[in-house]
């Protein structure tokens, strides 16, 4: 830790020969990143830039800051995945129903951000899909509990309790 900036120093000065302090001492040899250039820097720049580069850094959800044509056009894009939680055909088809009438109140809204394309989704097209993509699942599970079961050793019978061990007067 510095001290206190001297009286007779500007904030600029004072902290040109702080670094030049730490030059000398060897503090900026050996850091990582040294020699090699610097990511997209030839690479035009939107005043946004650093926002789009921290949610792709954190992986961040951004569903909630899509619009609602990029939102629900991803929200179709990603059904099939979202239906393989679903056990039963009333809950998927209840989730695609569910889905069919945000579409038809976007189509109804006023138009914000990008033009809609989305189209209502077929049911009985997504739930024959969701069969299908359930019974290979199930038939995947299936396979692995049958080469489990074939692999796995018998259980040993049970230790006999110590009384029965003894032997019997005859």
């Amino acid at each position: 830790m510095t001290g206190r900036k001297p009286a007779h120093l500007s904030f600029p000065g004072w902290v040109e020969q702080q670094i030049r302090a730490a030059e000398a001492s060897g503090a900026f040899d050996n850091l990582a990143g040294a020699g090699k250039p610097l990511p997209d820097l030839d690479r035009a720049r939107h005043e946004l830039d650093w926002v789009a580069n921290y949610l792709r850094r954190e992986n961040a959800d951004i569903s909630g800051l899509l619009p609602p044509a990029l939102a629900i056009a991803k929200e179709v894009e990603d059904l099939p995945v979202r239906l393989l939680a679903e056990r039963s055909e009333s809950t998927a088809r209840a989730v695609v129903a569910d889905l069919n009438t945000r579409i038809d109140k976007a189509w109804a809204a006023p138009q914000v951000g990008p033009p809609f394309r989305v189209k209502r989704v077929d049911v009985e097209d997504v739930i024959a899909r969701w069969r299908q993509d359930r019974d290979e699942i199930l038939a995947r599970r299936r396979e692995a509990a049958a080469a489990a079961a074939a692999v796995a050793p018998r259980p040993a019978d049970p230790p006999r309790r110590w009384w029965r061990r003894r032997p019997t007067a005859g």
